[in-house]
């Protein structure tokens, strides 16, 4: 779930990304023990509202994102720590295997929560992206409707998690789970295989987004278990500041968590 050490690379040499052999979906070992769970994300049907994220202009896709009930209808919900400072990154709804031109949307803008921008605080790790094509048209239309952002889960609440694991080519994995809640205000799920890419994945219940995987360590240390940064008034300002086209924010160039 960790994307950290990937950006600090894609910075240095974008242009290389293309041809580069995705790097293997390493976690390391945490302080922390793994709750025990018997659950495992598995392939499931691309959904046209959730695609990957492609970070260095090439084929490897390093994150997830949702697309969003917007105005504009322009706008992909993902995890701050997934973008990074002058990296070109582009997102394909519905992703499988490949991805025409057409369907290929770049981002224009990225909207961050103040505290995320000022220390890179885990509970603000998310982002809101504005994306556009050649073609014209909108995401969400596109997509055939976007999510709606909603508050953070209770315990015990049962949530799809839709996410692309760090590579070129493949399709989603998905897993569904009751959410439980760990000290810090950090919503959890347990559920094995949610691995390195499936950062910004959205945890949904029917078409509202109630997290992403991200906020503690990055979304996890290890992948039996993910987290997800609280949904408060931040995402909600965020959301409105995105919907009003204001400024973007400068992103921090990389994102350093404690695995």
């Amino acid at each position: 779930m960790r994307v950290s050490a990937l950006l600090v690379g894609l910075v240095a040499v974008t242009a290389a990304c293309g041809t580069a052999e995705a790097p293997s979906a390493e976690h390391h070992s945490s302080s922390r023990s793994p709750a025990p769970t018997t659950l495992s994300a598995a392939p499931v049907p691309p959904d046209a509202r959730v695609g990957a994220l492609f970070l260095g202009g090439g084929e490897l896709h390093t994150c997830t994102a949702g697309v969003l009930d917007s105005k504009g209808g322009d706008l992909i919900l993902t995890a701050a720590h997934c973008v990074a400072q002058d990296v070109d990154t582009t997102f394909v709804a519905g992703f499988k295997d490949s991805a025409d031109p057409a369907d290929v949307w770049r981002v224009d803008a990225i909207y961050l929560d103040p505290r995320w921008v000022q220390n890179q605080d885990p509970l603000a790790d998310f982002a809101i992206l504005r994306v556009a094509r050649d073609g014209g048209g909108t995401l969400e239309s596109e997509s055939g409707g976007g999510l709606t952002i909603g508050t953070t889960p209770k315990p015990g609440t049962e949530v799809d998690v839709t996410g692309y694991a760090l590579g070129v080519g493949g399709g989603p994995i998905g897993c569904k789970a009751s959410t439980e809640m760990v000290p810090g205000g950090f919503p959890s799920l347990p559920c094995g295989g949610l691995v390195d890419g499936t950062s910004g994945a959205p945890w949904t219940t029917g078409a509202t987004i109630t997290g992403i995987v991200g906020g503690l360590d990055g979304g996890g240390c290890d992948e039996n278990i993910s987290y997800s940064p609280p949904f408060d008034d931040g995402i909600v300002a965020l959301l409105a500041r995105a919907e009003a086209g204001g400024p973007a924010d400068t992103t921090p160039a990389v994102f350093d968590d404690d695995c």
